[in-house]
């Protein structure tokens, strides 16, 4: 069993949420990737996503491109970020971090290589935008084989027949994406989400994450009512580079705190 899967199991034996932040490496720079892991970690974060920064990025709002344009400026490369996790990793050997990003640098590194990787250094899972399910069952069973949980998204527009897919080759949660857009835009339809999460659930078989347009502390816990875990990334960027370099550290561990409240203050598991 994953990391990824003890964290989920854990967690709903105690009724609780789990809280999934995500940050881009490198940014807002490449030394304060892994203190800013830890951050997270102090402010109650169970799973870590750390976005690897892509020049040419297809689901992500302006702030999380503005953030991989920086990171990428700053020389931020697949390698560099799998040095990160190894670095986070000689301190905290129990929160499961997972890789989001696309395919173009992991095809550049080589799918096989990648995943020896990325289970060497440390990583639990693996999100990779564009790298639908019906056309990556090799790459799943490389990631599995190494205790790798390959992350798939579902979205407002998916079929069953994609549920199904997802269902054969996925493993430790799904994100699901709660809106039509790009991260950080649009308003949340809770209404929608509490409709959708149940079906995925049961046609799928594994944890719901709910990400995209979740920014304060009551959306959080309004998704956390269905969910079994909110993911949080455009609001935790722009805390980042709002935040006075002094301040960064505290801000970030703060904000993900007030979260971590909100979810914890719901009853019971959502079913």
């Amino acid at each position: 069993m994953s990391r990824i899967q003890n964290c989920f199991k854990r967690l709903a034996a105690d009724g609780r949420r789990a809280l999934i932040p995500f940050i881009t490496a490198g940014d807002p720079s490449p030394e304060l990737t892994v203190p800013l892991m830890h951050a997270l970690v102090e402010g109650g974060a169970d799973i870590i996503e750390l976005g690897v920064p892509f020049s040419d990025p297809m689901a992500d709002g302006p702030t999380i491109q503005r953030a991989s344009e920086r990171a990428l400026a700053q020389g931020m490369t697949l390698r560099k970020v799998l040095a990160q996790v190894v670095a986070f990793r000689a301190d905290n050997a129990e929160t499961p971090v997972v890789l989001m990003g696309y395919a173009n640098p992991i095809e550049a590194m080589g799918v096989s290589a990648f995943v020896a990787q990325a289970a060497k250094a440390g990583v639990d899972g693996v999100l990779v935008v564009d790298y639908p399910p019906e056309e990556c069952a090799t790459f799943a069973e490389q990631a599995k084989a190494v205790s790798l949980d390959p992350i798939f998204l579902l979205a407002p527009t998916s079929t069953e027949a994609r549920f199904d897919d997802v269902a054969r080759i996925g493993s430790g949660y799904i994100y699901y994406v709660s809106l039509k857009g790009v991260t950080g835009s649009g308003a949340l339809d809770f209404d929608e989400v509490a409709r959708r999460i149940p079906q995925i659930r049961a046609r799928v078989g594994l944890p719901v994450g709910v990400g995209f347009g979740i920014r304060d502390a009551e959306s959080a816990k309004r998704i956390g009512e269905v969910a079994d875990a909110v993911v949080i990334g455009s609001r935790i960027i722009e805390e980042i580079n709002q935040s006075k370099p002094d301040q960064l550290i505290a801000n970030v561990t703060r904000f993900v705190a007030g979260i971590r409240v909100a979810l914890d203050q719901l009853p019971g598991v959502p079913r």
